[in-house]
């Protein structure tokens, strides 16, 4: 026959079913089992008899202690004797807890949320680096004759006294990135040229924070176009409007504390360009990496040339071998001052003089297809070949005197 037999624990609320299989036997066998199934009803009984007594006891020091202590001492007797009820009030209690902590991370994760610029830019670059430790360009690292300062402890203690300097110039430097980056953006042909340039200087004024000769645009923006190699600027007035075809420098300045960012970039829509902008960006990008102390002017201008050169340009059908503008250059800059009596050249052959310790460069670099005239005190290029097309010159010519 088959017996279900159940578990006999007394705390199981579904206990777990199993079958055996035993072999008939006789009635000694039956009554055998019937006694052993009575014993262990008995001892269940039992048990949970003594659960109860138990669980009495413990209600009847419960009210004990809430006559005398009252109903503090009520909760902690609750708690050591595991009463559900008062453990639920206190899991509460945590939960509340556990939001009011959640609710002051989120308050100072709110508090510690860096601002972001807005689109157009109006904040302050103060307030956006509220530290006052601006971000650093790219560092370029000591090299050859120089690779000693980097472990002299009395030239990094000397660097480090230049960090006011530096974070004055490093705040300069990030109104100019993000103004730059702004223009970029915007810049499409059919603009006027005075509208661009306001746009352009107000937008300075805002991220610099304008404070006179505290901080504010280092120079007049200059926006010259096509055969202009620099320094020209719309008058109040002009008419002048940006076409497609235009190449146009846009070269501006910021300062702080008089410590001055001359900086410019090259706008160029159609494509035909690109070429052109490359050799003169790959050429100030190598003007940079070769500048240092005791550096000579000469061997920048030899680097810059080399890379000029190596390129050409395809402009309406004729090739074109890009050139370096030779008497245009860079220069030191001193505090409050643009040009502070060095060049850079951007040929060889120029002066040996060297760059010296502390002083500020700005590397400039001038591409041409043309030759370079200088008519009074304008310097004109040409994208096309002067000399080849002298209606060109004579449109040149015209364009410098009017």
């Amino acid at each position: 026959m088959k017996e279900t037999v159940q578990s006999d624990l007394p705390f199981s609320t579904k206990p777990p079913a199993f079958t055996l299989n035993l072999p008939d036997d006789d009635g000694e066998g039956s009554r055998r089992r019937q006694s052993v199934t009575r014993r262990r009803a008995v001892q269940k009984k039992e048990r949970t008899s003594v659960g109860f007594s138990l669980m009495a006891e413990e209600n009847s020091q419960l009210n004990n202690l809430q006559e005398e202590n009252g109903a503090s001492d009520l909760q902690s007797i609750v708690e050591g004797v595991g009463d559900l009820s008062t453990l639920s009030v206190k899991e509460g209690d945590d939960s509340k807890e556990v939001q009011k902590k959640k609710k002051k991370k989120a308050r100072s994760k709110k508090k510690k949320e860096i601002l972001e610029q807005t689109d157009p830019p109006s904040i302050s670059v103060i307030d956006l680096f509220p530290s006052g430790d601006f971000p650093e360009g790219e560092i370029q690292q000591y090299k050859d004759d120089n690779l000693w300062r980097t472990t002299s402890e009395e030239k990094r203690e000397l660097e480090r006294l230049q960090k006011p300097i530096y974070n004055s110039v490093r705040r300069a430097a990030e109104v100019h990135r993000q103004v730059r980056k702004y223009m970029k953006g915007i810049i499409k042909p059919g603009m006027l040229m005075t509208d661009l340039c306001e746009t352009l200087e107000n937008t300075v004024r805002k991220l610099i924070s304008e404070d006179g000769l505290q901080a504010g645009i280092a120079f007049p923006t200059g926006c010259s176009l096509n055969w202009v190699a620099a320094h020209w600027t719309p008058n109040s007035g002009d008419k002048t409007i940006l076409q497609y075809d235009d190449v146009m420098k846009l070269d501006f300045g910021t300062h702080v504390d008089g410590y001055i960012v001359d900086c410019a970039f090259t706008v160029a829509f159609n494509p035909m360009f690109d070429p052109l902008l490359e050799a003169s960006r790959e050429a100030t990008n190598t003007g940079i990496k070769e500048a240092g102390i005791d550096v000579r002017l000469c061997d920048i201008g030899a680097a810059i040339q080399e890379v000029m050169e190596s390129y050409e340009v395809e402009i309406n059908g004729k090739v074109y071998p890009v050139k370096s503008i030779r008497n245009l250059n860079g220069h030191s800059i001193g505090p409050y001052q643009i040009h502070a009596g060095k060049s850079v050249p951007i040929v060889k052959g120029g002066e040996q003089t060297k760059m010296e310790e502390g002083e500020f460069f700005a590397i400039e670099t001038f591409a041409s297809t043309g030759i370079v005239v200088s008519l009074g005190v304008r310097l004109l290029y040409s994208l096309r070949t002067i000399l080849a097309e002298k209606d060109m010159y004579e449109k040149t010519w015209n364009a410098a005197t009017t």
